[in-house]
């Protein structure tokens, strides 16, 4: 198939071919995208891009893969909407739009020589681990390193094989925790925020990472904050609508911020005023 060129700006898409998929839960897959002609752009971890299914539409999707690689992005979805759902069920060799990378990324490099802190709830984890993989890939520059995860119960396990990977290294502390087991579970039974008070780090030289559902982070952030760990070595990623992502639209707009070029990732000391007010 043949693809007209067109002009490059921020609304053009560029052509990608679908190089692989894995399926990770029974309504989650991660796919990896090639470029059908040059190379892909390189990104940060926490930034998105804007994936386009031809004849559906358009949504942003955080990066899941390792910067390191140069040739693909990759991205995992839930299917949980119509342009969700039509990038789950893509197959190998399908061709969708993707425009970016676009918004803030993790402060990974900043926070070399502090202890970090990885917390995440459910698909929250799939824009964290560009940054795991970037901490784990540099390890000695850094302080400890914790890894908190839950899960609503142990089928909804994300990266259950690199969590397990993880787990067996001596230099990172990873705990997984579900809402609620069944017989086969022997980890953590409860909420992801419960685990904060048993991790092993310095509140006073931590940044913490944090993504998942609004009200995970929130009692998340809670929980740092009792640790002792400062508002503003607290990072989320905000999730909102985001349509044109260039903060034209105002689709999503978050207080006097917009998600896609202030964010998605964002300090929280930044935003606590309005971090708290519902319905913004």
């Amino acid at each position: 198939m043949t693809f007209p060129a067109r002009p490059d700006g921020p609304f053009v898409p560029q052509i990608y071919r679908v190089a692989r998929v894995r399926r990770e839960l029974h309504d989650t897959r991660t796919l990896e995208f090639v470029p059908l002609a040059g190379s892909r752009p390189a990104f940060e971890p926490g930034q998105f891009n804007m994936l386009y299914v031809f004849g559906v539409g358009e949504a942003a999707i955080s990066m899941s893969g390792d910067r390191t690689d140069e040739h693909t992005f990759v991205h995992t979805v839930r299917n949980v909407g119509a342009v969700s759902g039509a990038l789950a069920r893509l197959e190998e060799g399908a061709t969708i739009g993707l425009r970016g990378p676009f918004g803030t990324g993790w402060p990974v490099a900043a926070a070399e020589g502090s202890d970090i802190v990885i917390v995440a709830g459910g698909l929250g984890l799939a824009p964290l681990r560009p940054a795991i993989y970037d901490v784990l890939a540099n390890r000695s520059r850094y302080g400890r390193v914790v890894i908190l995860f839950g899960s609503r119960n142990p089928k909804e396990v994300l990266y259950r094989r690199e969590l397990e990977q993880w787990r067996k290294r001596l230099d990172v502390q990873v705990e997984v925790t579900v809402d609620h087991a069944d017989a086969s579970w022997r980890g953590h039974v409860g909420v992801v925020p419960a685990l904060v008070a048993g991790a092993a780090f310095d509140p006073r030289e931590t940044v913490a990472l944090v993504c998942g559902p609004e009200v995970m982070m929130r009692f998340t952030i809670n929980a740092l904050r009792d640790a002792g760990v400062p508002p503003n070595c607290i990072y989320l990623s905000m999730e909102r609508n985001m349509k044109c992502a260039i903060g034209l639209c105002g689709h999503c707009q978050f207080g006097p911020t917009f998600v896609c070029k202030d964010g998605p990732v964002m300090r929280f000391d930044a935003i606590a005023g309005i971090f708290s007010v519902p319905e913004i």
